[in-house]
């Protein structure tokens, strides 16, 4: 498993979704890391870590390796961010595998359902046909679906760091393989214990997501009744490349006043 660390100071870990890893992370890791220990890995499956075929990568793994990570590491109580699926893998840590946070952002993510584009029905139900697509088509299919991702449109560079690690045979494989083992049932176990989360707790939303609408935010905010909510106009779900500006800053801001 790849992981990295930058700065000193108080921890905060960044958990990223799918597909995508942590280099999503990376510049708005650079800007916290003045004031904070920033941690950043890749889940397995994803990135730069372990693609092997007989490795589990569903919620409900990550979700215990992420509560183990923590150990492994020695940080007791991090400042916890996660993006779309990191915020089930957080928490699924926090209520099923007793990990603590000193607070928990959530940014636009997979917590309640429904949740899964038609594509990722599909893929579901073909994984075995997709993985065997050739390159240049599989290529195709990846780049418009991450293209969706984003409300203001991406960099060719940018594009490129999120399509790249899915482009080989063993990443073209592992691609379709996270989305086989999606499972809905592994965020309908916890959505009822919401409430039961006593940290401080942050909602940032990109209005103009439509991998997971704004309506999400609310009914999370809904769920968490002490959470707080901002909602970040024109933004899609990738708000790290939508808006980077104000994503950091929203997390600066919200970390000076959980310190």
């Amino acid at each position: 498993m790849a992981w990295d660390r930058l700065g000193s100071g108080p921890p905060v870990v960044l958990l990223h979704g799918t597909p995508w890893s942590s280099a999503l992370w990376r510049p708005v890791a650079r800007a916290l890391s003045r004031r904070h220990s920033v941690y950043l890995w890749d889940m397995p499956g994803y990135g730069a870590s372990s693609k092997a075929a007989d490795h589990d990568v569903d919620l409900g793994t990550q979700g215990e390796l992420f509560a183990h990570l923590l150990e492994q590491w020695g940080i007791e109580r991090p400042h916890v961010v996660a993006h779309d699926f990191g915020g089930a893998v957080a928490l699924r840590a926090r209520l099923l595998h007793g990990a603590r946070f000193a607070s928990l952002c959530l940014v636009d993510v997979v917590a309640l359902s429904p949740w899964g584009s038609p594509f990722f029905a599909l893929v579901r139900e073909h994984a075995e046909v997709f993985s065997q697509l050739p390159p240049a088509i599989h290529r195709g299919a990846l780049e418009a679906y991450i293209r969706g991702a984003s409300h203001r449109g991406l960099r060719d560079d940018d594009l490129e760091m999120l399509v790249r690690p899915w482009l080989d045979d063993v990443g073209q494989a592992a691609f379709y393989r996270q989305i086989a083992q999606a499972d809905e049932r592994l965020t309908r176990e916890i959505e009822a214990r919401y409430g039961e989360i006593d940290e401080p707790v942050h909602i940032v939303w990109g209005t103009a997501d439509t991998w997971i609408p704004v309506d999400r935010a609310h009914r999370l905010a809904e769920a968490i009744p002490h959470a707080s909510l901002t909602l970040v106009e024109g933004a899609g779900h990738l708000i790290q490349l939508d808006a980077p500006s104000e994503l950091a800053t929203e997390l600066s801001d919200w970390l000076a006043r959980v310190r």
